[in-house]
């Protein structure tokens, strides 16, 4: 993503020597007042001011309507795709190889002679999924072997069994979808068809738009994958639209997340809906139903529930996300707390046995990282930005004083401060917090004033008179 006017900063190292007034414009540039003052020392910034155009990229849901031969055509394309991606999977594993040049030299001409049908560009893309794939699996390897230990020496430490270390294994894939570029396909936005490189040459298919996604029609598009899902052929083309031009403003809402209330912000407002909660409930105690019977009928059902499942927690999400920036000015900045590292920290379930295992259950099903970039990519179209700060506290530290103590938080809704007697919602607390530890920071980092930010947001001072 590019600004419209955007300030870089570029060091240069050069002697003292060499550092004079007249050497700034060798660099094309005129420094601006702050950096004036610095031209006599070794290392110096220069301000560059770029003017670019702003751009986000949106990915468009389009479905195919072929002809059953060009179903076939399409579908014998995706088989020779899906082949080579394995192929240089099982390659680059066997090989321990994620450099994609490497990966490019080592398979390339063994694979057009294989599959002489596939066109080349279609070809490399596959290996360029592949080294995606392979450089995630090695990534999660590495995580995984330096984790094991740890685990070990804890159950040691417990008295408990020793788990047992599940290796990751090589990527592979049924179907891989095949990846197209503007050399291998070429969209008609005006008669909806769509020309696509196949192992028979190119072949014209038709498509629709769906309606929510008309007003990305025209845009300049990227690249686009081809997917078979139940028997429908649909092509995810991700298409440039530009940046709405918004002005941005120092309002600041700190935004708590959590299992009972999915969303408190620091402006008093308690979002998403309490019967998300019975609906997990419920599936989850069917889904244990299920797992009792073990027979193929009911594996068949928990396969759909699985989905079902799933659906239901992207649509809570795209509703939640929606409510969050909704509810934020233009321009704003939306600040959420950092939770990649919950599962591993977080304490519930701990100590007494069948202890909040419900709690538990819900916090290793929540889909929190899906959340952040459902609200990442709905600020971008208003001009909102997304920021995260560390967790830590913001649950037991009192809004009004700062006084910091675990009994701070007599329930799960209830804070009531030990030293002061503030007492209020705890997650809407927990925004004040979160707003006010990211002013804080932004302050000791940048010396940005946030004055119209802390008085449009209201100080949790503020609030409690």
């Amino acid at each position: 993503m590019f600004h419209n006017l955007c300030t870089i900063d570029l060091l240069y190292k050069r002697p003292k020597k060499d550092v004079g007034k007249n050497q700034a414009s060798s660099y094309g540039v005129e420094l601006t007042p702050p950096f004036k003052n610095l031209l006599d020392t070794s290392v110096f910034a220069i301000s560059l001011h770029i003017c670019s155009t702003s751009c986000m990229d949106r990915t468009i849901q389009i479905q195919l309507h072929p002809t059953p031969a060009q179903a076939k055509l399409l579908a014998d394309t995706a088989s020779q795709f899906t082949s080579v991606f394995n192929a240089v999977c099982r390659y680059g594993w066997d090989a321990h190889e994620k450099n994609g040049v490497k990966l490019h030299h080592a398979t390339y001409h063994q694979m057009r002679e294989q599959y002489p049908d596939l066109g080349s560009n279609v070809m490399i893309q596959a290996r360029i999924k592949a080294t995606e794939a392979l450089k995630s699996a090695f990534t999660w390897q590495d995580k995984k072997e330096k984790a094991y230990p740890k685990k070990v020496a804890k159950a040691q430490k417990q008295g408990k069994k020793i788990p047992v270390f599940k290796p990751v294994q090589c990527p592979s894939a049924d179907f891989c979808p095949i990846r197209y570029n503007e050399r291998t396909s070429t969209l008609n936005w005006t008669h909806q068809t769509v020309n696509l490189s196949t192992v028979n040459g190119r072949t014209l298919v038709s498509f629709t738009v769906p309606d929510y996604c008309r007003k990305y029609i025209g845009s300049p598009r990227t690249t686009a994958d081809l997917i078979l899902r139940k028997g429908t052929w649909y092509l995810h083309v991700v298409v440039s639209v530009p940046e709405p031009v918004v002005p941005q403003n120092e309002t600041v809402i700190g935004v708590d997340l959590g299992l009972n209330r999915p969303a408190v912000t620091s402006q008093k407002q308690f979002l998403g809906n309490k019967r998300w909660k019975e609906v997990d409930r419920r599936s989850f105690r069917l889904k244990r139903r299920l797992q009792s019977n073990g027979s193929k009928s009911a594996k068949r059902h928990l396969k759909q529930l699985s989905q079902r499942q799933s659906r239901f927690h992207r649509d809570c999400d795209h509703v939640l996300s929606k409510q969050i920036v909704a509810s934020t000015p233009p321009g704003a900045t939306i600040v959420l707390e950092n939770l990649t590292t919950i599962r591993e920290s977080s304490k519930i379930g701990r100590g007494k046995a069948n202890k909040n295992v419900e709690n538990k259950r819900k916090l290793h099903s929540w889909t929190f990282a899906q959340l952040y970039g459902f609200i990442a990519y709905k600020g971008q179209e208003r001009g909102i930005r997304v920021e995260k700060i560390d967790p830590r506290h913001t649950s037991q530290t009192c809004s009004k004083c700062g006084h910091q103590a675990r009994n701070n938080r007599r329930s799960q809704s209830l804070f009531l401060c030990r030293s002061c007697g503030y007492c209020l919602n705890a997650d809407l607390n927990a925004s004040y917090n979160i707003r006010d530890k990211y002013i804080a920071t932004s302050l000791a980092l940048f010396g940005t004033s946030l004055e119209s930010g802390l008085s449009s947001t209201s100080l949790s001072s503020q609030a409690s008179a």
